[in-house]
């Protein structure tokens, strides 16, 4: 019985971070939920998670401008994917490049530049298990 209370508890916690990561962006991407794991090691001494996500941006769409709670790693798995974060010049990524962003840096430019293919990649992100959503989106300056 114990077991099976566990496993109910983790499958409520890793529907409650998908639904978390898919509203940290707008309609120009579609963000699935993979997998959620609890990991032995410590990030910043806390106990720790990773999550991987399936990115999908349809042609000439973006995402908002966001920070993850902890390092990033990414591949690309289809087309091409422009990506930025903090104050460094955007770059293009192909299909089989990756990329990695520190803990709490901005990712502040996720673009598709295609005009006809779809681009899809695979996000991991490390995170503390108290850290809150994996994706939180960057309040807008006026």
């Amino acid at each position: 019985m114990t077991r099976t209370w566990w496993a109910l508890a983790a499958g409520i916690g890793l529907g409650a971070g998908a639904m978390a990561m898919a509203s940290a962006h707008d309609e120009g991407e579609k963000v699935n939920a993979i997998a959620e794991r609890m990991i032995l090691e410590k990030l910043d001494g806390k106990d720790a998670k990773v999550t991987f996500v399936e990115v999908t941006i349809e042609p000439g769409q973006a995402g908002v401008p966001h920070r993850h709670p902890g390092p990033g790693f990414g591949y690309i798995l289809e087309g091409e994917y422009e990506w930025a974060i903090d104050d460094q010049p955007a770059k293009i990524l192909k299909a089989g490049e990756t990329f990695y962003e520190p803990t709490k840096c901005l990712h502040r430019v996720s673009r598709n530049p295609s005009t006809r293919q779809k681009a899809r990649l695979l996000a991991v992100v490390l995170q503390p298990r108290d850290g809150g959503p994996v994706a939180v989106p960057e309040p807008a300056h006026e």
